[in-house]
């Protein structure tokens, strides 16, 4: 059975959807366990992680860009049968996340005060978010080379294995948490920092289990005969789809960073609202996500098969699926958010905002599932500069810009950021959806 047979086969989107799903709920809470457990050790230690991963996401997006288009080139070429060009992607695409972590590293260790101080972090907190994102950034080549093996393996459809990756992770880092921020025996309370060492232990260990199942999965090795001469035809590929496709993400992570300095100047009550309600978001539209993923590889598969007619009619299974799923999520969410927000602190200005939040925040993951699905397969049709160029302009002028204007000129604060974010999805969604109709995707072309 062919690679392309294989992934149109009935049921298939299901089972490549539910491992993502798993890994990404395992993904998002190496940040958010540690907000979580430092929780406990320290009301201002919450702060101090929530402004970190706020850089941290930014700065990952590096990576992110050549994960986004070895995914994409990976699916296209396996749909095509070429597992010459396969093999060389894999090589090139550690080689290039590699370099960009060092520069990474570089930027963390020099440049993260200035950072923090440009973000208006408070005062009190500023010191032990310096600590976490130092201690993190040193380590950051961890992090692009687990992402980078972790898109290998989906492309391969081997979701699975990578999902399994991610439990070991957390299992590591939860426990090293427990013993690293409050102290264990004769080993002291680390706090912050405690977290900071523990996700690195976990992501060097993750390092080394994915490497190993990615040579007996794939059956291929990192060759230097793959990078030299170096392949500059491959790398513009890379570098072709990876850009735009990550200047969406990066668009939206600067403006995150923009909404987050706003908020900075609330107060840290509402500082703390912000960074619970993000991790429960989180839960609403990681679903959407993952099939968007899944989406994404199987438009791959199709499109470097030439199978143009099948690649729509998958898009809109995988778009109903998303935003069904969504609004049922992040509607049981609301329902259930005074015992979630009460289950970390019993502020009640805290739970009574996080409710307002969490309504809205309905509106918002409908609209956010709609942009996920769309900019994934339109970008794995070869359709990349569209996303970017409309998320950029829509998600300033309307997320940033107008949360400005209802929270500040309008008083809504933190209520006035949450409707304008929803603002922003949501017309983002309906254009995408006009877009993929148009089927201008259908003339684009990327091998």
């Amino acid at each position: 059975m062919t690679d392309y047979e294989k992934i149109n086969q009935k049921g298939y989107l299901q089972k490549m959807i539910w491992p993502i799903f798993i890994e990404l709920i395992l993904q998002m809470l190496v940040g958010n366990v540690d907000q979580i457990m430092v929780g406990k050790y320290s009301a201002n230690a919450v702060g101090a992680i929530a402004n970190a991963n706020q850089i941290m996401n930014l700065l990952i997006i590096i990576f992110s860009v050549i994960c986004t288009a070895t995914t994409i080139i990976i699916s296209l070429y396996l749909g095509a049968g070429d597992k010459k060009k396969v093999e060389q992607t894999y090589t090139l695409s550690i080689f290039v996340n590699f370099i960009f972590s060092l520069i990474i590293s570089f930027v963390f260790l020099v440049f993260g005060r200035q950072i923090l101080e440009w973000l208006k972090v408070p005062y009190d907190i500023i010191g032990e978010t310096e600590s976490y994102i130092k201690i993190i950034g040193s380590f950051i080549f961890l992090q692009s080379i687990y992402l980078t093996f972790g898109a290998i393996l989906r492309s391969n459809t081997f979701m699975k294995y990578s999902m399994i990756v991610s439990f070991i992770v957390n299992a590591i880092n939860i426990g090293g948490n427990f013993i690293l921020i409050n102290g264990f025996g004769n080993i002291p309370a680390m706090g912050v920092a405690g977290a900071a060492v523990s996700s690195n232990i976990s992501r060097f260990i993750g390092v080394i289990v994915i490497y190993i199942i990615f040579r007996k999965k794939t059956g291929a090795k990192l060759r230097l005969s793959h990078i030299y001469p170096f392949p500059f035809g491959e790398f513009k590929k890379l570098m072709g789809i990876g850009i735009p496709s990550g200047g969406e993400s990066l668009s939206y992570n600067l403006s995150q960073i923009a909404i987050q300095r706003m908020i900075n100047t609330f107060g840290s009550a509402i500082i703390s609202t912000k960074a619970y309600a993000s991790i429960f978001a989180n839960f609403s539209y990681v679903y959407g996500a993952a099939v968007s993923q899944a989406g994404q590889i199987m438009v791959g598969y199709l499109i470097g098969a030439g199978d143009v007619e099948n690649t729509e009619k998958r898009v809109w299974k995988t778009l109903r699926i998303a935003m069904i799923t969504a609004f049922v999520i992040s509607v049981v969410i609301f329902f259930i958010s005074d015992y979630c927000f009460g289950f970390f602190t019993d502020n009640r200005e805290v739970i009574e905002l996080g409710k307002k939040i969490m309504f809205i925040d309905i509106f918002l993951e409908l609209g956010r599932s709609c942009n996920m699905i769309f900019v994934r397969a339109l970008s794995a049709a070869g359709d990349i500069k569209f996303p970017i160029t409309l998320g950029i302009i829509n998600v300033w002028l309307v997320a940033v810009l107008g949360g400005f204007i209802l929270s500040e000129v309008f008083g809504l604060g933190l209520v006035g950021i949450w409707i304008a974010m929803t603002a922003d999805e949501c017309i983002r969604g309906i254009v995408f959806i006009f877009r993929w109709k148009s089927g201008v995707w259908k003339n684009k072309k990327i091998i």
